[in-house]
């Protein structure tokens, strides 16, 4: 008896250690919380993906998540119009920015630099996926120095059920792709994604802002 207790406490030990050896470090905020933004300037993402509507379509979900997070953020709009009367035409000559002249220029505290990975939806024969993935990263204009960085993604994969066996998975199939194909599908899809990366608070996400009730408190496991 005495021998199994033994054995037993041994094994109770053991998954104890593997338990803790699999703990996730935390996100080190030391630099965001020393930096302290208010003000954000997000970028113009850059497209990695086949779908041409990527970067307006994620652009234009990133103000509503930041804002209700606490931060005042520049308008996408007036952002969009100031670099094309300044002659930067793209993205990549966007984010080429240096951070200090995006300092001068726009007066924020902060960067909110984008990639789009995946927009858009892909078929197969008995389904259809309508993805967004999206990668950002949250710049100190001032120094240079990186603040933040994170990814998320969303999916119709998420909610769609097979129903009906072989024939109702086609149908569905086909009805998807119809509906997809004349409209922009992963345009709402781009808000979710929008909304788990930029939005706050979340695990390992931006830190809610000065205008948050929140303000100096570190995300814990909320999702």
């Amino acid at each position: 008896m005495k021998l199994r207790l033994a054995s037993l406490a041994a094994v109770a030990g053991a998954l104890l250690l593997s338990g803790c050896a699999t703990q996730r470090a935390p996100y080190d905020y030391s630099a965001f919380q020393q930096a302290k933004p208010a003000t954000l300037l997000v970028l113009p993402p850059l497209n990695d993906s086949p779908e041409i509507k990527a970067t307006a379509g994620l652009w234009s979900h990133t103000t509503l998540p930041l804002a209700e997070a606490g931060y005042y953020v520049l308008p996408v709009a007036l952002v969009d119009e100031t670099f094309h009367q300044n002659g930067v035409q793209t993205p990549q000559d966007a984010q080429a920015i240096a951070p200090a002249k995006l300092r001068e220029f726009f007066g924020a505290d902060a960067a909110v630099y984008l990639k789009i990975t995946q927009y858009g939806t892909s078929y197969q024969l008995l389904a259809s996926d309508t993805r967004v993935t999206a990668e950002a990263r949250i710049v100190d204009l001032r120094t240079g120095t990186q603040l933040w960085a994170g990814k998320a993604t969303a999916s119709s994969a998420e909610q769609q059920q097979s129903q009906g066996g072989i024939i109702g998975m086609l149908v569905t199939a086909i009805v998807h792709q119809i509906v997809n194909t004349s409209t922009d599908a992963a345009y709402n899809y781009a808000g979710i994604a929008g909304q788990r990366l930029l939005g706050a608070p979340r695990l390992d996400g931006v830190l809610p802002g000065p205008r948050s009730p929140l303000y100096g408190q570190v995300p814990g496991n909320a999702r």
